[in-house]
């Protein structure tokens, strides 16, 4: 791609998807024609920078609408946007679901993952481009986690048009795969929320309490089953108020950092640049977690709901959702959630006669494990590639766009609701000391009953799988994805908190716990976990960029070799392993070889 601009012109369909997203062009400068406009005035400084957050949007509406990203369409988006050319094709270029090649309109994506490893994906997909064939009119890409993982395997087939068309096929058949990529609106239909919760109707349960109770798209079902009380409870404590029993309640992120959340939002609070933004990250791509998908599929208004509570207590009147592109269903649902709340004014300006006024963009993502880091995040919605960013400056100082900013994922802000409505102290009863309150886990692989299960915290891992119904013969757990560590079946009365399983030299993470049998080649499970490091590193800094290709490499050629040649490679893997987590920027270089390390170490993988 040329630094300037080009002499592609964008077809008439192309033009029309970037009209509908950014309106008609108000000049030549922009695309317009002469006869409409002149050349005399170009849109430009603070007002064309501050556009550019439009960029990623715009790359969507064009694939959405194409299947594929022209030069022509990049080029009249780019006019548009003042953006220039080389950068866009920079960010286009980074996200796996956009493609710069021309390809058919259909595209079906088939997860290779480990849940869908150990279902037999590989001879699925196999069996599925044999059914396609050439000349079928769909392009299948074998890729990452579809977050599907206890429907395992998984296809997602999205059909470009106006309006696009996806279709899921989980547990996938060869047939399903083909009549989901062939024609999306007759595939079967996804099932409902709910059935991803075995423990629904349950007594007790906190954060799940709703799903399969209320109806996802109505926000007078969730005001009758509880919805809006703890918002009512925010305005009366005030912001400082709301900080407090937080922080009281010990709530600490739940996407694997565990930092303190009233820590996070009383240093954002502080801070007197303005305005102050609130981020919800909703773009889970660990392999194995699908359980903020279950919570917005399923209770929608709650996060809605909590993401205004938070942005009330740090000062923020904007929230940005970022949703993974891969989750059409809990698109649709978060849309309908955002919209019904805005009209009923529960969102907008003077929320519930308060004076305060919050409002929520949904930003998708386009398939890119990276953004699921903080900064990463911010660049992405800011229109730029999603490479992280150095610290310090940390978010709560210079967040998105240069300003202070809170960011949590979906399980947290969703937390924040019952220690409102259940008070501080009694929420921090739930749990142990030092992890307080109910935990989301996701729970896949050979098991009977997989799906997203609460606990509070400090049951034991053995505990969990008994209620999963664990099979026989099992090798080993992996707890954490593919960026934590493996147990072994010895190990099984490890406490599920973050201090315990820090203890048992393993992680916690996001909550995934992925049991595997003895029928599933352990093997295979290393090479596609150092694969999906390798595809997902943005290949910003050295150690990672490089790291993970070495680090397949060496497994690759360990599965080959035995002896003194494979006792060389373990060895230059763990050289390679102290490297990346020592010097990378971010955390998927520093966590790249945890669970290979634990492989080798805890079940002995290549003896």
């Amino acid at each position: 791609m040329d630094l300037h601009f080009g002499d592609s012109k964008p077809t008439d369909e192309e033009r029309a998807a970037v009209d509908a997203l950014l309106g008609p062009p108000l000049s030549s400068w922009e695309g317009a024609d002469r006869s409409d406009a002149d050349l005399r005035w170009a849109r430009g400084g603070r007002e064309a920078r501050d556009r550019r957050e439009l960029l990623l949007p715009g790359l969507h509406a064009v694939n959405d609408r194409v299947g594929w990203i022209s030069e022509g369409a990049l080029d009249y988006l780019c006019r548009r946007l003042t953006v220039p050319p080389a950068e866009a094709y920079g960010v286009a270029t980074f996200y796996a679901m956009f493609s710069v090649r021309p390809r058919p309109a259909t595209v079906l994506h088939l997860c290779t993952d480990l849940a869908c490893t150990a279902a037999g994906a590989r001879d699925l997909c196999t069996g599925i481009e044999a059914a396609l064939g050439p000349g079928s009119g769909v392009q299948v890409e074998r890729g990452p986690c579809l977050g599907l993982c206890e429907r395992a395997p998984a296809a997602l087939a999205i059909r470009a048009g106006d309006p696009v068309r996806t279709a899921v096929a989980a547990p996938a058949t060869v047939r399903e795969a083909v009549l989901a990529a062939s024609a999306p609106d007759s595939a079967a239909a996804e099932p409902p929320a709910v059935t991803a919760v075995p423990q629904a109707g349950e007594d007790g349960l906190v954060l799940l309490r709703r799903v399969g109770v209320v109806d996802p798209a109505s926000l007078d079902d969730y005001r009758a089953h509880g919805g809006y009380a703890a918002l009512r409870i925010a305005f009366g404590l005030g912001p400082a108020g709301v900080i407090r029993e937080v922080t009281d309640s010990g709530l600490v992120g739940r996407g694997g950092a565990a930092f303190p959340t009233g820590r996070k939002w009383q240093a954002t609070a502080s801070r007197p640049d303005r305005p102050h933004y609130l981020v919800c990250n909703a773009d889970e791509s660990e392999p194995g977690t699908f359980k903020d998908r279950v919570l917005m599929e399923g209770d929608p208004y709650a996060l809605v709901e909590a993401m205004t509570v938070a942005a009330y207590a740090v000062g923020a009147d904007r929230g940005y959702l970022y949703l993974r592109g891969e989750y059409p269903r809990a698109m649709s649902r978060m849309r309908c959630a955002v919209d019904q709340a805005r009209a009923r004014g529960l969102l907008g300006d003077d929320i519930l006669g308060q004076g305060y006024s919050f409002d929520i963009e949904i930003r998708r993502g386009a398939g890119a494990y990276i953004c699921g880091e903080e900064t990463a995040l911010f660049n992405s919605i800011e229109g730029h590639r999603g490479e992280p960013r150095s610290k310090p400056p940390f978010p709560v100082e210079k967040g998105l766009f240069g300003r202070p900013t809170v960011e949590n994922n979906v399980e947290t802000l969703v937390n924040v609701l019952p220690i409102l409505t259940m008070g501080a102290p009694a929420y921090a009863a739930i749990g142990t000391a030092a992890s307080t309150g109910p935990k989301l886990f996701c729970v896949s692989g050979s098991v009977e009953r997989p799906g997203v299960y609460e606990l509070p915290f400090g049951a034991t891992l053995g505990e969990l799988l008994e209620r999963a119904g664990v099979r026989d013969r099992l090798r080993a757990v992996l707890l954490g994805g593919a960026a934590g560590g493996f147990v072994r079946p010895d190990e099984l009365d490890v406490p599920l908190t973050f201090e315990g399983t820090r203890e048992a030299g393993t992680t916690l993470g996001s909550g995934v716990v992925m049991a595997f049998d003895d029928t599933v080649p352990l093997p295979r499970l290393l090479v596609r976990i150092a694969e999906f490091f390798r595809d997902e590193s943005c290949g910003q800094c050295v150690p990672c960029r490089v790291g993970t290709v070495r680090q397949e490499e060496a497994l690759h050629r360990i599965a080959e070799r035995t002896g003194a040649a494979a006792a060389d490679d373990i060895a230059l893997l763990r050289e390679v392993g102290r490297a990346m987590r020592d010097a990378s920027i971010c955390g998927l270089g520093q966590t790249a070889w945890n669970a290979v390390e634990s492989a080798i170490d805890r079940l002995g993988a290549y003896e």
